[in-house]
C-alpha cells in the first residue's frame, strides 16, 4: 500500500511538473549607470604602488554579461596636485596604476571621464591599527558548540575611528564583512568575532582590518543591511545605494559604487 501511494504521488508530481509554463516577465530596464569599484587599499608592509579601479555599467535583470566600460580617462590627484594615471587593460574594465603613493592623512580626488561625462569623488586615507592578538575557543557560537575566533586591536585614542573587517575562510562561500566604530571604546581594545559550525582544526582564517572614513562606514552599513547582515558577493550592489561618486555634468546621472582609500592590516590564523 505504501508503494502504491508513493507511485501515485510521484505520478502526480510529474503531471504537475509537465504542466508548468515558463513565463518571461517583461521588465522595464532603467538607463545604464556607471558602476565604480575604486578600492585603493594600502596593505601594511607593502608599497601600495599597484592599484586597480574597475568600471562597468548596470545591466538588465535577464542580462548575463556585465558590460565593462572602455575608453575612459581615469586618474587620482593628491593635495599637492600630483596625478596618478590609471591605464586601461583592454576588454576588462580594469584601469591600473603602478606608481601610486599612499599616505596616511592625505586627501585624494578621483576623476573619471567617460562618454562625455565627468565623475569625481573625494576621500581621505585613514590608518589601520595592528591586529595585536587572537583568541580561540571551541565552545563558541550561539549554542556554545562551535569553534569561535576573536581578533583584537587597540583603538587610536583621542579621535573618532571607523573600521571595516573582512574575513575569508574556506567554510564560507563569500567574504564576511562587518563595520565598527569606537564610540564606546575610545582608546581601548576592540575585537571582531568569527565562528562557523564547519570550522575545524587546520582551517586557515584570513582577516583584514581597514581604517575607513565615517561616510564609507555608513555606506557599507546600508549595503550590509540590504544583504541581510552578511557580506554576500562584495562586488554586487544589492541596492541602488548612493556612494561618493558624483557626476559633475548631471547630478541626476550619478554613478554607483564608492571611492575609498585606506590602510589595511592582514593576518592569517590557523585553527588549533
Amino acid at each position: 500500500m505504501k508503494n502504491i501511494k508513493y507511485i501515485l504521488s510521484l505520478f502526480l508530481l510529474l503531471v504537475l511538473a509537465s504542466c508548468e509554463e515558463v513565463v518571461d516577465v517583461d521588465l522595464d530596464t532603467a538607463t545604464p549607470r556607471l558602476v565604480v569599484e575604486a578600492s585603493i587599499d594600502w596593505e601594511r608592509g607593502t608599497s601600495g604602488r599597484l592599484q586597480t579601479i574597475k568600471l562597468s555599467k548596470t545591466r538588465g535583470y535577464y542580462d548575463t554579461q556585465v558590460p565593462v566600460v572602455e575608453g575612459a580617462t581615469v586618474f587620482i590627484t593628491n593635495s599637492a596636485g600630483n596625478n596618478y594615471n590609471f591605464d586601461e587593460e583592454p576588454g576588462t574594465g580594469n584601469y591600473i596604476c603602478n606608481y601610486f603613493q599612499p599616505a596616511i592623512g592625505e586627501t585624494y580626488v578621483l576623476t573619471i571621464i567617460s562618454e562625455g561625462q565627468t565623475y569625481t569623488a573625494t576621500e581621505k586615507m585613514y590608518a589601520a591599527p595592528l591586529i595585536t592578538r587572537t583568541a580561540q575557543t571551541n565552545e563558541g557560537g550561539f549554542l556554545g558548540e562551535d569553534i569561535e575566533m576573536r581578533f583584537y586591536w587597540d583603538d587610536f585614542p583621542d579621535e573618532d575611528n571607523y573600521y571595516l573587517t573582512r574575513i575569508d575562510a574556506a567554510v564560507i562561500p563569500f567574504p564576511d564583512y562587518d563595520t565598527s566604530d569606537d564610540e564606546f571604546f575610545q582608546g581601548n581594545e576592540m575585537f571582531e568575532v568569527f565562528f562557523d559550525e564547519d570550522l575545524k582544526q587546520g582551517d586557515v582564517i584570513n582577516i583584514k582590518l581597514y581604517g575607513i572614513s565615517q561616510q564609507y562606514h555608513d555606506y557599507m552599513n546600508v549595503l550590509l543591511e540590504a544583504a541581510g547582515g552578511g557580506g554576500g558577493p562584495f562586488s554586487a550592489v544589492p541596492v541602488a545605494a548612493r556612494g561618493n561618486v558624483i557626476n559633475a555634468n548631471n547630478n541626476a546621472n550619478y554613478a554607483l559604487g564608492y571611492f575609498r582609500v585606506c590602510q589595511v592590516g592582514a593576518l592569517d590564523y590557523t585553527v588549533q
